[in-house]
């Protein structure tokens, strides 16, 4: 057999220290460190020397040779080719097993050896080596070694022929002369032996040894000469390499990455999962290169410098983890290729001032579009203005210095009710949409202010001086019982008129609305229909008679203290004898105007009279399947039981005062809805009558108050048989039979 003569660096570790790196440890070793041992680097995590320079496990003893010359002998003398940072690879020379029948062969009888790693970071590769056998009917066993033979892994693998060694081809290695078999993943101990029970006497002159050894598969290339001498052993000198994975501890890279000693610590580093099944291994990230174990340690790849690698036949610029390449000036192409960069038909300069002049068109494109756009879209809102009548209303009030009238600009109103948002939305009646609104003070100093803006109905056009002449004397209207315009903005395609925003929602919801009952006193009744006759009697007076023409509790809004404020006429017609077509809610209408069709101060009377009929009795005009409000309550005046049509929250307030009161209000409710209208009374007579009653019920402040917050919960239906609430039904009842 071939001498071991060679100088060379020898890998040994220590199976005795321990190699899981503890949580505690630094993760770079210290300056000082012998990087080189032979002829073979050792970069960290391995090292020679102090524990400071390697990881636990990954110590290397380099030895003198005697001859000048270093190598290390570790237990069974492996010695070390390289160690792969990259692929988490150490690859090793371990000495072949052998078996040989003819003791005139110049060896022994045989050798078969074993390795055992047990306890240290390394694994044998499954991937990169292979068991080889080389022989003619040669049977050898590769397993796990074990003091108490309770082996777990083992196998085997024939190599066959006989004395015909035409039948052996170089190259080729499948069971004629030569075979492999894998091994699995995770082996740290194993141990090679031949079965001696096969007879090979008739061809031990052709093959007199057998070889065996666990080596990198892709350093083996079978000759037949291999079978028929020692070719195999001497140009291996005894020996075959073999890979190693190694890896750094035994979690993975999540759980490492969370741990005091993580051994990734160079920035551009990345972990990834060792080959061996535990643990991690470190790389640089891509364009960087170096030792990811140190601190630094991946530095940049100069790709410039290394143009085999990184082909570049051009300009070529390296940059921090990359580098680009580009055709010389004048020319175009792929520089990554060769000659494959062109003269420029169209250079730089060329380029560069197609693109100022283009860039320059599309802006003047672009902003004539713009300048275009704009100035229809205004055309087209001075449009609405003058359709709706806007340079004639601007000129009266011009005129009439004594009014407070704003003209609001229409991006103002668009921003303040968020573009029309539904959320918005406060109401529908039968002249247009009504919004909230919140619009700013302009300054630091004016506080923002709410208010309501109509979105009106499209106005016929052929009635817009008789639109303007109504929005001028709802300017004048000055009422406290009535909504106030403040202004309107006739910018839209419908005109948009903006009133003062009152906050305590409508007469409508206060008396049906709440999701519980509210107890409302015949006081403040009392109070919120003679302010409700007031301001309609105002609307009525001359000399600009205006005309309501849809009353109802949805368009009587309560502000503050629940003060009554009557809304919703600003697009309503003005008395002239005009025939307009009925906008009105049915049941409220008096039944004269929908004969024909004339609107009169005597139908907001009427209107009016069912809105006091719905206070004091709390009941919708007209439910589904019942007869409407106003003719349940003159039946029920006339057969004397209208206290069973009464609320029952007023009729419990029970004194002889309240009884005689609400008499009144019911017989003047029963006038105000008189068939034929000319027995009505006034609204101006109506309003006296029910502030002299009003003032003969005042109000109690305490229920006002627990009103605005929410107040007692009524059992409005509920029968009580207190003695008081019976005499309270029996005194009404005797009043409204007389």
């Amino acid at each position: 057999m071939a001498s071991h003569a060679s100088l060379a660096a020898l890998l040994m570790w220590l199976c005795a220290v321990p190699w899981l790196l503890p949580s505690g440890l630094a993760s770079s070793p210290s300056d000082g460190c012998e990087r080189r041992c032979g002829d073979v680097d050792i970069p960290f995590p391995f090292g020679t020397g102090p524990d400071h320079c390697m990881l636990p496990g990954f110590r290397i003893n380099c030895t003198d040779t005697g001859n000048g010359t270093q190598m290390a002998l570790v237990r069974n003398s492996v010695e070390l080719l390289d160690i792969s940072l990259q692929r988490g690879e150490a690859r090793v020379l371990i000495h072949i097993s052998y078996y040989c029948n003819d003791g005139n062969a110049g060896r022994p009888s045989g050798k078969q050896w074993m390795w055992n790693v047990t306890g240290s970071p390394f694994t044998f590769s499954d991937t990169a080596n292979k068991f080889t056998v080389v022989g003619c009917r040669t049977l050898a066993y590769i397993g796990d070694s074990s003091e108490d033979n309770a082996a777990t892994y083992r196998t085997g693998c024939v190599a066959m022929c006989d004395d015909q060694r035409a039948a052996l081809v170089d190259g080729s290695c499948s069971g004629m002369g030569c075979c492999q078999t894998a091994i699995p993943s995770g082996l740290q101990n194993y141990q090679v032996w031949f079965d001696s029970r096969i007879n090979t006497s008739d061809i031990n002159r052709v093959s007199p040894c057998s070889f065996a050894v666990l080596m990198e598969s892709s350093k083996f290339n079978f000759s037949s000469s291999y079978v028929t001498s020692l070719d195999f052993d001497n140009s291996h000198s005894g020996k075959a390499p073999l890979v190693l994975d190694w890896g750094i501890g035994v979690d993975g890279c999540k759980v490492a990455q969370r741990k005091p000693g993580y051994a990734c610590i160079s920035s551009n580093s990345r972990c990834l999962k060792a080959a061996r099944g535990l643990g991690y291994i470190c790389n640089c990230t891509e364009g960087f290169e170096g030792n990811p174990y140190v601190t630094n340690g991946c530095k940049d790849i100069d790709e410039c410098s290394k143009r085999i690698m990184y082909p570049c036949f051009g300009d070529c610029n390296n940059t921090d983890g990359s580098f680009t390449c580009s055709c010389p000036a004048g020319t175009t192409g792929n520089a990554s290729i060769p000659n494959q960069c062109h003269r420029d038909p169209f250079p730089m300069g060329a380029r560069l001032g197609v693109g100022i002049v283009a860039g320059l068109l599309l802006f003047l494109i672009a902003f004539l579009a713009t300048e275009v756009f704009l100035h229809k879209r205004s055309n087209k809102r001075q449009g609405y203005f003058e359709q709706h009548g806007g340079q004639m209303l601007s000129s009266i009030l011009k005129s009439d210095g004594n009014i407070s009238f704003t003209f609001y600009d229409r991006g103002e109103l668009v921003k303040a009710t968020r573009n029309f948002h539904k959320n918005n939305s406060i109401g529908e009646g039968a002249h247009g949409t009504v919004y909230k609104a919140i619009l700013s003070g302009g300054d630091d100093t004016t506080p923002a202010a709410t208010v309501a803006v109509k979105r009106c109905k499209q106005i016929d056009p052929s009635r817009t001086e008789e639109f303007v002449r109504e929005l001028v004397i709802l300017c004048r209207v000055n009422h406290p019982n009535i909504v106030r315009l403040v202004g309107c903005c006739l910018h839209f395609q419908a005109p948009m008129l903006v009133y003062e925003f009152v906050q305590n929602g409508t007469l409508d919801k206060l008396l049906h609305g709440w999701p519980k009952r509210r107890v409302v006193m015949l006081a403040t009744r009392l109070r919120i229909a003679a302010e409700t006759a007031e301001a309609l009697a105002h609307l009525h007076s001359p000399p600009h008679t205006t005309l309501h023409g849809d009353v109802k509790p949805e368009n009587i809004l309560l502000d503050d203290g629940w003060v009554a404020k009557v809304s919703d006429f600003g697009c309503s017609t003005i008395d002239d004898n005009i025939q307009v077509v009925p906008k009105g809610t049915l049941a409220y209408l008096d039944p004269e105007f929908l004969q024909d069709f004339q609107l009169a101060a005597k139908t907001d009377v009427y209107s009016f009279g069912v809105v006091l009929m719905e206070l004091l009795t709390r009941k919708k005009p007209r439910a589904k399947e019942q007869k409407n409000l106003a003719i349940m309550f003159q039946e029920c005046m006339g057969n004397g039981t209208l206290v069973d049509l009464l609320d029952a929250d007023i009729v419990k307030e029970g004194s002889s005062i309240t009884m005689g009161v609400i008499h009144q209000a019911s017989e003047l409710a029963s006038r105000c809805t008189a068939v034929p209208g000319k027995e009505r009374p006034a609204l101006g007579e109506v309003a006296e009558e029910l502030r002299r009653l009003s003032d003969i019920m005042p109000e109690d402040s305490e229920a006002l108050h627990a009103l605005e917050g929410h107040g007692y919960i009524s059992t409005a239906g509920e029968t009580e048989t207190t003695g008081f609430y019976g005499i309270g039904r029996a005194a009404l009842s005797t009043e409204l039979a007389r």
